[in-house]
Protein backbone atom coordinates (compact mmCIF):
# COMPACT_ATOMS: atom_id res chain seq x y z
CA UNK A 1 0.00 0.00 0.00
CA UNK A 2 1.37 3.41 -1.00
CA UNK A 3 1.77 6.31 1.39
CA UNK A 4 -1.21 8.56 1.98
CA UNK A 5 0.99 11.61 1.44
CA UNK A 6 2.30 13.40 -1.61
CA UNK A 7 5.98 13.03 -2.48
CA UNK A 8 7.92 15.50 -4.58
CA UNK A 9 8.81 14.25 -8.05
CA UNK A 10 12.60 14.46 -8.30
CA UNK A 11 12.56 13.49 -11.98
CA UNK A 12 11.57 17.12 -12.62
CA UNK A 13 14.98 18.25 -11.31
CA UNK A 14 17.42 19.93 -13.72
CA UNK A 15 21.10 19.35 -13.11
CA UNK A 16 24.17 21.31 -14.24
CA UNK A 17 27.76 20.47 -15.00
CA UNK A 18 30.20 21.10 -12.18
CA UNK A 19 32.09 23.32 -14.63
CA UNK A 20 29.09 25.68 -14.64
CA UNK A 21 29.30 25.96 -10.86
CA UNK A 22 31.43 28.43 -8.96
CA UNK A 23 33.58 26.56 -6.43
CA UNK A 24 35.18 28.40 -3.52
CA UNK A 25 37.90 25.83 -2.74
CA UNK A 26 40.51 24.56 -5.20
CA UNK A 27 43.75 22.59 -4.96
CA UNK A 28 45.66 25.88 -4.72
CA UNK A 29 44.14 26.35 -1.25
CA UNK A 30 45.37 23.03 0.15
CA UNK A 31 48.15 22.81 2.71
CA UNK A 32 51.41 20.94 2.24
CA UNK A 33 52.46 18.94 5.33
CA UNK A 34 55.83 19.91 6.74
CA UNK A 35 57.14 18.74 10.06
CA UNK A 36 58.78 21.25 12.36
CA UNK A 37 62.55 21.61 12.22
CA UNK A 38 64.98 23.16 14.67
CA UNK A 39 63.37 26.58 14.46
CA UNK A 40 59.96 25.08 15.24
CA UNK A 41 61.41 23.10 18.15
CA UNK A 42 62.88 26.29 19.63
CA UNK A 43 59.61 28.14 19.13
CA UNK A 44 57.67 25.29 20.69
CA UNK A 45 60.02 25.14 23.67
CA UNK A 46 59.45 28.85 24.24
CA UNK A 47 55.67 28.51 24.46
CA UNK A 48 54.09 28.89 27.90
CA UNK A 49 53.36 25.57 29.60
CA UNK A 50 49.69 26.41 30.06
CA UNK A 51 46.19 25.62 28.84
CA UNK A 52 46.01 24.75 25.12
CA UNK A 53 49.77 24.22 24.83
CA UNK A 54 49.67 21.61 27.57
CA UNK A 55 46.62 20.01 26.03
CA UNK A 56 48.32 19.78 22.62
CA UNK A 57 51.39 18.23 24.26
CA UNK A 58 49.19 15.71 26.08
CA UNK A 59 47.36 14.81 22.87
CA UNK A 60 50.61 14.38 20.93
CA UNK A 61 52.04 12.17 23.70
CA UNK A 62 48.91 10.01 23.69
CA UNK A 63 49.05 9.61 19.91
CA UNK A 64 52.76 8.73 19.94
CA UNK A 65 52.14 6.22 22.73
CA UNK A 66 49.27 4.60 20.81
CA UNK A 67 51.26 4.65 17.56
CA UNK A 68 54.26 2.89 19.07
CA UNK A 69 52.23 0.49 21.21
CA UNK A 70 49.80 -0.86 18.64
CA UNK A 71 46.83 1.16 19.91
CA UNK A 72 44.06 2.58 17.76
CA UNK A 73 44.02 6.24 16.72
CA UNK A 74 40.53 7.00 15.43
CA UNK A 75 39.79 10.29 13.68
CA UNK A 76 36.25 11.63 13.20
CA UNK A 77 36.03 14.63 10.88
CA UNK A 78 33.48 17.06 9.57
CA UNK A 79 33.42 18.54 6.08
CA UNK A 80 35.29 21.71 7.03
CA UNK A 81 38.47 19.71 7.62
CA UNK A 82 38.55 18.99 3.88
CA UNK A 83 37.25 22.40 2.81
CA UNK A 84 40.04 24.02 4.84
CA UNK A 85 42.64 22.19 2.74
CA UNK A 86 43.87 19.70 5.34
CA UNK A 87 43.51 16.39 3.51
CA UNK A 88 47.21 15.86 2.91
CA UNK A 89 47.97 16.23 6.63
CA UNK A 90 45.59 13.41 7.44
CA UNK A 91 46.90 11.31 4.57
CA UNK A 92 50.45 11.72 5.87
CA UNK A 93 49.36 10.90 9.44
CA UNK A 94 47.64 7.81 8.06
CA UNK A 95 50.85 6.80 6.29
CA UNK A 96 52.86 7.27 9.50
CA UNK A 97 50.46 5.24 11.65
CA UNK A 98 48.85 8.17 13.48
CA UNK A 99 45.44 7.44 11.96
CA UNK A 100 44.27 3.82 12.10
CA UNK A 101 40.65 4.61 11.19
CA UNK A 102 38.87 7.69 9.91
CA UNK A 103 35.14 8.40 10.01
CA UNK A 104 33.39 11.27 8.25
CA UNK A 105 29.94 12.56 7.49
CA UNK A 106 28.40 12.53 4.04
CA UNK A 107 29.39 16.10 3.21
CA UNK A 108 33.07 15.36 3.88
CA UNK A 109 32.92 12.39 1.51
CA UNK A 110 31.39 14.55 -1.22
CA UNK A 111 34.09 17.22 -0.84
CA UNK A 112 36.75 14.49 -0.90
CA UNK A 113 35.27 13.04 -4.09
CA UNK A 114 35.04 16.43 -5.81
CA UNK A 115 38.58 17.48 -4.93
CA UNK A 116 39.98 14.17 -6.20
CA UNK A 117 37.88 14.19 -9.35
CA UNK A 118 37.73 17.84 -10.37
CA UNK A 119 40.28 19.73 -8.25
CA UNK A 120 37.57 21.97 -6.79
CA UNK A 121 34.72 21.84 -4.28
CA UNK A 122 32.49 23.93 -1.97
CA UNK A 123 30.03 25.79 -4.11
CA UNK A 124 28.70 29.24 -3.26
CA UNK A 125 25.44 28.24 -1.59
CA UNK A 126 23.74 31.65 -1.79
CA UNK A 127 24.45 32.06 -5.49
CA UNK A 128 23.39 28.48 -6.16
CA UNK A 129 20.09 28.96 -4.35
CA UNK A 130 19.45 32.18 -6.26
CA UNK A 131 19.96 30.34 -9.57
CA UNK A 132 18.01 27.29 -8.35
CA UNK A 133 20.96 24.95 -8.87
CA UNK A 134 22.52 24.53 -5.41
CA UNK A 135 23.69 20.95 -5.00
CA UNK A 136 22.84 19.81 -8.53
CA UNK A 137 26.27 19.11 -10.01
CA UNK A 138 25.67 16.24 -12.38
CA UNK A 139 29.17 14.72 -12.42
CA UNK A 140 29.38 14.52 -8.62
CA UNK A 141 26.10 12.63 -8.41
CA UNK A 142 26.85 10.27 -11.28
CA UNK A 143 30.31 9.39 -9.97
CA UNK A 144 29.18 8.74 -6.41
CA UNK A 145 26.10 6.80 -7.49
CA UNK A 146 28.24 4.52 -9.70
CA UNK A 147 30.64 3.89 -6.78
CA UNK A 148 27.76 3.05 -4.44
CA UNK A 149 26.11 0.73 -6.97
CA UNK A 150 29.33 -1.27 -7.33
CA UNK A 151 29.91 -1.14 -3.57
CA UNK A 152 26.54 -2.68 -2.89
CA UNK A 153 27.19 -5.47 -5.37
CA UNK A 154 30.58 -6.18 -3.76
CA UNK A 155 29.38 -5.82 -0.12
CA UNK A 156 31.73 -2.89 0.58
CA UNK A 157 31.17 -0.04 2.98
CA UNK A 158 30.45 3.46 1.71
CA UNK A 159 33.91 4.89 2.38
CA UNK A 160 35.58 1.87 0.80
CA UNK A 161 33.33 2.07 -2.28
CA UNK A 162 34.12 5.74 -2.95
CA UNK A 163 37.82 5.37 -2.10
CA UNK A 164 38.23 2.31 -4.36
CA UNK A 165 36.44 4.11 -7.19
CA UNK A 166 38.72 7.15 -6.97
CA UNK A 167 41.86 5.03 -6.74
CA UNK A 168 41.04 2.43 -9.37
CA UNK A 169 39.83 4.87 -12.01
CA UNK A 170 42.88 7.04 -11.30
CA UNK A 171 40.99 10.22 -10.44
CA UNK A 172 43.23 13.08 -11.60
CA UNK A 173 43.83 14.51 -8.11
CA UNK A 174 43.51 11.35 -6.03
CA UNK A 175 46.67 12.22 -4.08
CA UNK A 176 44.47 14.75 -2.25
CA UNK A 177 41.78 12.19 -1.41
CA UNK A 178 41.54 10.83 2.14
CA UNK A 179 39.23 8.03 0.97
CA UNK A 180 41.54 6.96 -1.87
CA UNK A 181 44.55 7.04 0.47
CA UNK A 182 42.69 4.95 3.04
CA UNK A 183 42.06 2.34 0.36
CA UNK A 184 45.74 2.29 -0.60
CA UNK A 185 46.89 2.05 3.04
CA UNK A 186 44.18 -0.47 4.05
CA UNK A 187 42.88 1.92 6.70
CA UNK A 188 39.11 1.72 7.39
CA UNK A 189 37.46 4.94 6.19
CA UNK A 190 33.77 5.07 7.04
CA UNK A 191 31.05 7.47 5.90
CA UNK A 192 28.01 8.06 8.10
CA UNK A 193 25.06 9.47 6.19
CA UNK A 194 21.91 11.10 7.52
CA UNK A 195 19.47 11.05 4.61
CA UNK A 196 18.33 14.53 3.65
CA UNK A 197 21.49 16.29 4.84
CA UNK A 198 23.65 16.06 1.70
CA UNK A 199 23.36 17.48 -1.81
CA UNK A 200 23.30 14.06 -3.47
CA UNK A 201 20.02 13.23 -1.76
CA UNK A 202 18.35 15.89 -3.96
CA UNK A 203 19.08 13.99 -7.19
CA UNK A 204 16.55 11.68 -8.84
CA UNK A 205 19.17 8.90 -9.05
CA UNK A 206 19.73 8.75 -5.29
CA UNK A 207 19.03 5.24 -3.98
CA UNK A 208 18.35 5.53 -0.27
CA UNK A 209 18.35 1.77 0.17
CA UNK A 210 21.83 1.39 -1.32
CA UNK A 211 23.31 4.32 0.59
CA UNK A 212 21.69 3.15 3.81
CA UNK A 213 23.03 -0.37 3.29
CA UNK A 214 26.62 0.80 2.76
CA UNK A 215 26.49 3.37 5.56
CA UNK A 216 25.09 0.75 7.95
CA UNK A 217 28.02 -1.52 7.06
CA UNK A 218 30.37 1.40 7.76
CA UNK A 219 28.80 1.82 11.18
CA UNK A 220 29.61 -1.79 11.98
CA UNK A 221 33.17 -1.37 10.71
CA UNK A 222 33.55 1.78 12.81
CA UNK A 223 32.08 0.07 15.88
CA UNK A 224 34.65 -2.73 15.55
CA UNK A 225 37.42 -0.14 15.61
CA UNK A 226 35.88 1.59 18.63
CA UNK A 227 35.75 -1.73 20.49
CA UNK A 228 39.47 -2.26 19.80
CA UNK A 229 40.05 1.36 20.84
CA UNK A 230 38.40 0.64 24.18
CA UNK A 231 40.65 -2.36 24.77
CA UNK A 232 43.93 -0.94 23.40
CA UNK A 233 44.14 2.36 25.27
CA UNK A 234 44.23 4.49 22.13
CA UNK A 235 43.09 7.93 21.04
CA UNK A 236 39.79 9.20 19.61
CA UNK A 237 39.72 12.64 17.98
CA UNK A 238 36.59 14.47 16.89
CA UNK A 239 37.53 17.36 14.62
CA UNK A 240 34.80 19.59 13.28
CA UNK A 241 31.68 17.42 13.58
CA UNK A 242 29.14 19.00 15.90
CA UNK A 243 26.36 16.40 15.72
CA UNK A 244 26.62 13.35 13.46
CA UNK A 245 30.00 11.86 14.39
CA UNK A 246 29.61 12.45 18.16
CA UNK A 247 26.28 10.61 18.00
CA UNK A 248 27.74 7.80 15.91
CA UNK A 249 30.67 7.52 18.33
CA UNK A 250 28.36 7.29 21.35
CA UNK A 251 26.40 4.40 19.81
CA UNK A 252 29.60 2.57 18.81
CA UNK A 253 30.91 3.21 22.33
CA UNK A 254 27.73 1.68 23.77
CA UNK A 255 28.19 -1.44 21.62
CA UNK A 256 31.80 -1.74 22.78
CA UNK A 257 30.78 -1.40 26.43
CA UNK A 258 28.12 -4.07 25.90
CA UNK A 259 30.91 -6.34 24.64
CA UNK A 260 33.07 -5.58 27.67
CA UNK A 261 35.59 -3.00 26.41
CA UNK A 262 36.83 -1.09 29.50
CA UNK A 263 37.89 2.27 27.98
CA UNK A 264 39.98 2.91 31.09
CA UNK A 265 43.00 4.02 29.03
CA UNK A 266 41.24 6.05 26.33
CA UNK A 267 42.41 9.56 25.43
CA UNK A 268 39.55 11.47 23.79
CA UNK A 269 39.94 14.87 22.15
CA UNK A 270 37.45 17.32 20.70
CA UNK A 271 39.05 19.96 18.48
CA UNK A 272 36.82 22.59 16.92
CA UNK A 273 36.26 26.31 16.47
CA UNK A 274 33.85 26.14 19.40
CA UNK A 275 32.94 23.48 21.94
CA UNK A 276 29.48 22.16 21.14
CA UNK A 277 27.23 20.14 23.45
CA UNK A 278 27.32 16.74 21.73
CA UNK A 279 31.10 16.51 21.22
CA UNK A 280 31.70 17.75 24.76
CA UNK A 281 29.28 15.19 26.18
CA UNK A 282 29.51 12.17 23.85
CA UNK A 283 33.22 12.30 22.99
CA UNK A 284 34.66 13.77 26.19
CA UNK A 285 32.70 13.65 29.44
CA UNK A 286 30.82 10.34 29.09
CA UNK A 287 33.83 8.27 27.92
CA UNK A 288 36.08 9.96 30.52
CA UNK A 289 33.82 8.57 33.21
CA UNK A 290 35.45 5.17 32.64
CA UNK A 291 38.89 6.38 33.68
CA UNK A 292 40.40 7.82 30.51
CA UNK A 293 41.52 11.36 29.70
CA UNK A 294 39.56 14.05 27.85
CA UNK A 295 41.08 17.01 26.01
CA UNK A 296 39.18 20.00 24.61
CA UNK A 297 41.10 22.24 22.19
CA UNK A 298 39.39 25.25 20.64
CA UNK A 299 40.80 26.69 17.43
CA UNK A 300 40.52 26.88 13.67
CA UNK A 301 41.21 23.60 11.86
CA UNK A 302 43.55 25.17 9.32
CA UNK A 303 45.85 26.19 12.17
CA UNK A 304 45.34 23.47 14.76
CA UNK A 305 45.79 20.38 12.57
CA UNK A 306 49.11 21.56 11.06
CA UNK A 307 50.19 22.53 14.59
CA UNK A 308 49.29 19.08 15.95
CA UNK A 309 51.09 17.51 12.97
CA UNK A 310 54.28 19.41 13.84
CA UNK A 311 53.92 18.66 17.57
CA UNK A 312 53.70 14.97 16.71
CA UNK A 313 56.65 14.86 14.35
CA UNK A 314 59.10 17.41 15.75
Amino acid sequence: MASDFEEIDLTRIRTISIRERESRVTLRDFGDPMKGGRAFSRWRAALPGQLAVRRLEELARGMRRAGSGGGEIVWMIGAHVIKCGLSRYLIELMRRGYCTAIAMNGAAAIHDFEIASFGETSEDVSKGLERGVFGFARETAEGCFAAVSRGRAESWGLGEAIGRSLDERKAPHREYSILAAAHRFSVPATVHVAIGTDILHQHPGFDGGAWGDLSARDFRIFAAKVERLGRSGGVALNVGSAVILPEVFLKAFSIARNLGAPFDRLTACNMDMMQHYRPSTNVLSRPAGFGGASIAITGHHEIMIPLLYSFLLS
